[in-house]
């Protein structure tokens, strides 16, 4: 393996060059740059944090949407020996703090003068941060420095050749980056990856993903997640083009981008999924049945292409021509396969995408495995719909006797920074690392995640109940965008039921409802029915002690603003039940 470090995937790329590489996409237009743009940027900005004073084991904090200038950030701060310490747009000052005293920032680069201003409330608080670059528009306040005159500053003469000098000379132990995980409680921890963990779990799983120099590869997924950026250095180690794109616009722009590949979280699947439905659900009854037949061929043919066969029948042929393939013009037309990570992706959802033609592989992993500790693939028979696949190569796994998923590879890291005792509680004696999630491997070894350890449910009556299983029946129904079960040493299992505003407001408008608040809109008996019937309809598939005694409905979705969904959309729990607990505690007077 000669690949030791990130600046060394890069160079795959950097050696590939062309006219237009990296493309970033906003409402507003399409911005393009050239390989050898991007590389004299880059290789400008690294020498001019040097003179600013940052160098081998500096960290440096990156607060930014997707932009070809992320990745020119972490790759300069790499090329210098320093570390990276990605920031959620989202955090708020006192987050930002947080993260920037316990890492020992001592730079911020951010993107614009809004998310400057969380830096500047928060700066007196944090000594160590002395200096602070401003990607977009004029700096926010005296002091600021832009990021163009950082590279003015470095531009020029041996730019380039210091670039690669000094990338020689970083090595596959150094730290790369700090990642904060998000956390559904407490405060959240920064896991150190060095170079080699990412160089490794990229090397390990990219033959699971056939991507191709030829592809065009989306990333809009926050990059400050480790999911996302692994995905970003297989992008250059395989050289592919790639597109930038905000995870708020992606909805709107992916038909104009037209990608090959990308990864997502499953919310934005079952969001596409809801969306395509939707539309459906307005056509006239001819057109629904055709569109109903249409996936009901590909639902058939689907299962012959994980077998590595032609999909086959007139009938289908018919189906993809006439219904399927306008379905997949919604996501551009040209999308090969995607990557579903960072949660459980609904089964009904897996299937819906491939009998429309959009091959998902649906991988597991996590923040401290850097992160991909599983996911099917594109080769015939390695897939199975249902499981995250079997692990990557130089990840073993094991299945402790409480069910809970281990597992050891240089992918794994090397501890969270400065808590040496939180991260001994997070390695058995044999050095594997406790996932924290539930899981079975078949004879295969193909791995199916069950629930989070964490989050099962143990009634009053001693019965275990996993209740994400029940939560994605649950959102099945369009009313529904989140679920969350309670039931913890209680008697019985409730469920708070987040509402899909935008389907509660057509149902309004179609129904002649007038209401002043969605909450107002939650509480009208008619919808009241609906939910009912969704909830009893899952309760018909449940053993008695896992079924919902009773719900109700909040009154506004769960969202991250709210605090109570994580930058990755998944629930906080805790805080959802610590924000709600009247409304639970009412469910259970009786």
């Amino acid at each position: 393996m000669t690949e030791r470090n990130i600046l060394d995937l890069y160079r795959r790329e950097y050696d590939r060059p062309r006219d237009r590489h990296y493309f970033h996409f906003t409402p507003d237009g399409e911005r393009v740059l050239s390989t050898a743009a991007f590389f004299e940027r880059t290789a400008a900005f690294a020498r001019g944090l040097e003179k600013l004073g940052i160098g081998r084991g500096d960290r440096v904090m990156l607060l930014s949407d997707n932009r070809p200038e992320w990745h020119l950030v972490d790759l300069a701060v790499a090329d210098l020996g320093g570390v990276d310490v990605p920031v959620y747009g989202t955090l708020n000052p006192s987050q930002v703090a947080y993260q920037a005293k316990d890492s020992g920032a001592k730079a911020a680069v951010v993107e614009s003068p809004e998310q400057m201003a969380k830096f500047l409330e928060v700066r007196e608080q944090c000594p160590a941060l002395e200096l602070l670059i401003q990607i977009e528009g004029p700096p926010a306040a005296a002091g600021v420095v832009a990021i163009d005159e950082v590279v003015e500053s470095g531009a020029g003469g041996d730019a380039g050749d210091l670039f690669w000098q000094r990338a020689s000379k970083v090595e596959a132990d150094d730290v790369l980056t700090l990642i904060y995980t998000s956390g559904t409680t407490g405060n959240p921890k920064g896991v150190t990856l060095t170079h080699n963990n990412l160089v490794r779990n990229v090397l390990a799983a990219y033959d699971r993903a056939p991507i191709e120099p030829e592809d065009f590869g989306l990333e809009f997924l926050p990059l400050c997640h480790v999911f996302e950026r692994m995905v970003g250095y297989l992008y250059m180690y395989l050289a592919v083009s790639k597109g930038y794109c905000s995870v708020y616009h992606v909805g709107d722009l992916v038909a104009q981008i037209k990608p090959t590949v990308f990864a997502g979280v499953p919310r934005f699947y079952e969001k596409v999924y809801d969306k395509i439905m939707d539309k459906v659900g307005q056509a006239p009854p001819l057109r629904r049945a055709l569109f109903d037949w249409a996936v009901k061929a590909g639902g058939k043919a689907y299962p012959k292409v994980l077998a590595g066969k032609a999909p086959g029948g007139l009938s289908y042929a018919l189906a993809d021509k006439l219904v399927l393939s306008k379905v997949r013009e919604g996501l551009g037309g040209r999308v090969r396969f995607c990557i579903s990570g960072g949660a459980p992706l609904p089964v009904f959802v897996n299937e819906f995408f491939h009998s429309i033609g959009v091959r998902i592989l649906e991988g597991y992993g996590l923040t401290e495995t850097s992160p991909v500790i599983a996911v099917n693939g594109a080769a015939p028979g390695m897939t199975r719909i249902g499981t995250v696949g079997q692990a990557v190569r130089e990840v073993e796994v094991k299945v402790a006797e409480d069910g809970e998923l281990c597992v050891k590879g240089p992918s794994v890291m090397t501890g969270y920074w400065n808590l040496p005792d939180k991260t001994a509680e997070v390695f058995d004696a044999d050095g594997f690392f406790l996932t924290g999630d539930i899981a079975d491997i078949d004879a295969d070894g193909f791995i199916r995640i069950t629930d989070r350890k964490k989050d099962i449910i143990v009634t009053a009556g001693g019965k275990n109940v996993a209740p994400q299983p029940i939560e994605n029946e649950l959102k099945r129904s369009p009313l529904i965008d989140n679920a969350v079960l309670i039931g913890d040493r209680r008697p019985y299992i409730v469920a708070l039921l987040s509402p899909n505003q935008e389907e509660l407001e057509r149902w309004a408008a179609a129904e002649g409802v007038p209401y002043a608040t969605v909450e107002e809109l939650t509480r009208h008996p008619a919808l009241q029915a609906r939910y009912a019937a969704v909830v009893d309809e899952t309760n018909a598939a449940l053993a008695r002690y896992e079924q919902i005694k009773k719900f109700r409905v909040l009154p506004l979705m769960l969202s991250i603003d709210g605090g109570h969904l994580t930058p990755t959309l998944k629930v906080k729990r805790r805080v959802v039940e610590k924000d709600y607990v009247d409304l639970i505690e009412a469910m259970y007077k009786d």
